[in-house]
């Protein structure tokens, strides 16, 4: 049941259904209730092949990608505070990695994953910054200029 509610919230009610999932032989999608929901559904599911990274090639382009952020993340000290100081609980930045990525151009199509998922991108807190207004703060032009 975590699997179908991890399906609607964060695919289904975000993407709609998928025609199509591949993945790897996850038990959490292989569930004889994962295939009544595909079915019922109208997904196909389909197998990558065992130890054949060929086949999860853009999918493992794009965990390295994530990776890579993840660990510049916390590197530089951006992991999230809280009230007894810094935690490197780095679940805690997906949110911030997932807006990274989606609004980074990708070298494959030229374009960002939002605008090709959605057809647009979206506002960004920088997007928002106006010169003018740089000078209410003096970190507030580093921020801009970052």
């Amino acid at each position: 049941m975590d699997t179908a509610l991890f399906f609607w919230n964060n695919i289904i009610s975000t993407c709609g259904v998928p025609k199509m999932i591949i993945s790897d032989r996850d038990p959490k999608l292989t569930s004889e209730f994962c295939n009544n929901l595909y079915d019922m559904l109208g997904t196909k599911f389909a197998f990558s092949t065992a130890y054949h990274p060929q086949t999860d090639g853009l999918a493992e382009r794009m965990i390295q990608g994530m990776e890579d952020i993840l660990r510049r993340f916390c590197a530089y000290g951006m992991e999230d505070k809280d009230h007894e100081g810094y935690t490197h609980d780095w679940v805690t930045l997906l949110p911030a990695v997932q807006l990274a990525y989606n609004t980074s151009q990708h070298s494959t199509t030229g374009k960002t994953p939002a605008l090709v998922e959605k057809g647009w991108n979206p506002l960004l807190p920088v997007d928002h910054l106006k010169k003018n207004h740089l000078n209410i703060h003096p970190t507030a032009k580093d921020f801009h200029d970052m």
